[in-house]
Parts: structure tokens; C-alpha cells; sequence
């Protein structure tokens, strides 16, 4: 069980995103840019990562790549794992375009971000 780096994840995290535009797109298109519809679009977003890894492990762009996300005995991440893990993407995602979770991710031994630390989860090849 080897803890997954930076280039994969980034593949993995580019699918999702195409994954999320292709329900975002229309709904931003049809609901207007409302705070309505970006909250609907928010919480989409993020529940689609929470969603997918709490009950499957991975979110789809994972899957194709390969990965899983697992507890740090290699066991399968509950929904509160998920929750947290996802939660800190915001921390993650900061100050744009991921910067602190790559820098995390590339700085620490067992290549986590903010979240997989808070979480004690790990992103491994399945």
C-alpha cells in the first residue's frame, strides 16, 4: 500500500472536474447565476467527492486512474473520513488551483493534503 503523488491525483482530480461541468454547465445555464444555483452548485460538488468515497472508495476520475482512498490501515474510508477529508478541500484549494494540497501532497512522506491529514486517510494505487 503506497501512498499515491502528485501527478495521478491531478488526472484523477482533471476527470472529475469534466465529470462535475457536464451537470454544472446546464445547470448554471438554466438556473441563472443566482445565489440559488450556486449553492445548488456547490453543494453538488462537493457531495458528488463525499458521496463517491464514502461508498465506493474513489470518485470516478480515481477509478479510472486507479486510485483508492483508504484509512491509514488500508481499510475502507467511513462518511466521516469522507466528510472531513472533503470539508478541507477549501483549505486544500488555496490560495488557488490547489496550491496547498500539491504542496502537501509533494512535501509529505506519506503524500497528503490538508484534508487526508485531518482525516488519517491516504490516496493508494488499488
Amino acid at each position: 500500500m503506497e501512498p499515491v503523488g502528485v501527478g495521478l491525483r491531478i488526472v484523477a482530480g482533471i476527470i472529475d472536474t469534466i465529470i462535475l461541468m457536464i451537470v454544472i454547465i446546464p445547470l448554471a445555464f438554466f438556473g441563472g447565476q443566482g445565489l440559488g444555483t450556486q449553492l445548488v452548485i456547490s453543494l453538488i460538488g462537493i457531495a458528488y467527492f463525499i458521496v463517491m468515497e464514502a461508498t465506493q472508495g474513489a470518485t470516478i476520475g480515481k477509478k479510472v486512474m486507479g486510485l483508492k482512498v483508504v484509512k491509514k490501515d488500508g481499510s475502507a474510508i467511513s462518511w466521516q473520513e469522507s466528510v472531513i477529508r472533503n470539508l478541507l478541500r477549501i483549505v486544500d484549494g488555496l490560495p488557488a488551483f490547489y496550491i496547498v494540497g500539491i504542496v502537501c501532497i509533494a512535501l509529505t512522506p506519506n503524500k497528503q493534503r490538508v484534508g487526508d491529514m485531518a482525516a488519517n486517510t491516504l490516496v493508494v494505487k488499488k
